[in-house]
């Protein structure tokens, strides 16, 4: 009888095993995790920043806040945006969070995403966010670099502060890419297309194993409504990553939700601490 079943199975379970090899070797986790766009945007005023690498050229775009539209920048921002945005509009809203204070945001689009060259794939963003902190840092020179980023663009981020001096972050709902993509989706596809396609994502991407090399101060900010990343998720990240942390809880928000006014005076409150730890000198933001 044992036997009977075993082999009665058995071409179901070479089937099986045949869709998970191909997914892993055909390489589909891009396909299935990044939904890339290159329709036109309004810029919103930012200005082209193109980067040049030995994949192509990348799309960045920058823009100054109000501070320092006559005066050259004290610092800058560097800005990685989600997986539904784009840097066009992410200078822009970037700017308007740290308009107070004069420094220049840049903002980039992913390989395959607007103007940068290349196809999507999860494993051009690390480099290609590297590439984006290395020519900003020639421009910047001495001057301290922050990021500010969301979704996915945290991932970068974290990826990009354990390898380049950064002054201070701030992330907005982080995906701990592999353990969402394997215990939140694996059910419903039997851990069938979860387990190649959590296999291909890049370590550098997966918040969690960068985030114990990162010790910068750090600012979370954390919808409790978050229907594509689960707060238990945001968790698993804030957890791993080795730096100090505030966490500001997003009430009754989404994913995409703007930040609401309380939770944005807060954020204000802590930039103006990394602000005077990094200008002590300078009067306080108004």
């Amino acid at each position: 009888m044992i036997k009977w079943i075993k082999a009665r199975w058995k071409p179901y379970l070479m089937i099986l095993l045949a869709v998970q090899l191909f997914v892993y070797f055909k390489g589909c986790a891009s396909s299935f995790l990044l939904y890339p766009s290159t329709d036109h945007h309004n810029a919103m005023g930012a200005t082209s920043r193109p980067v040049e690498t030995e994949n192509g050229r990348l799309e960045v775009w920058a823009f100054r806040t109000k501070a320092c539209r006559d005066a050259e920048p004290l610092a800058y921002v560097l800005s990685f945006c989600g997986n539904g945005s784009r840097a066009e509009d992410m200078a822009w809203w970037t700017a308007e969070r740290w308009r107070n204070r004069p420094v220049e945001v840049w903002s980039l689009n992913y390989p395959g995403y607007g103007g940068s060259e290349g196809a999507a794939a999860l494993n051009k963003i690390p480099p290609a966010a590297l590439a984006t902190y290395d020519s900003l840092r020639a421009v910047a020179k001495d001057r301290p670099i922050f990021i500010d980023s969301d979704s996915l663009g945290t991932a970068a981020s974290i990826y990009v502060a354990a390898k380049r001096p950064v002054v201070a972050m701030i992330l907005k709902n982080p995906p701990p890419l592999r353990s969402l993509v394997f215990q939140r989706h694996g059910w419903w596809n039997l851990w069938l297309l979860a387990t190649p396609v959590a296999l291909q994502i890049p370590a550098e991407l997966n918040a969690p194993t960068m985030g114990p090399y990162v010790n910068i101060p750090a600012c979370f900010l954390l919808s409790d409504h978050d229907e594509v990343v689960p707060p238990r998720y945001h968790d698993m990240v804030v957890k791993a990553y080795a730096g100090p942390t505030l966490v500001i809880d997003l009430p009754y928000a989404g994913h995409n939700s703007p930040v609401d006014a309380q939770s944005e005076k807060k954020v204000q409150a802590w930039l103006e601490q990394q602000w005077s730890r990094v200008f002590p000198a300078t009067q306080p933001v108004r």
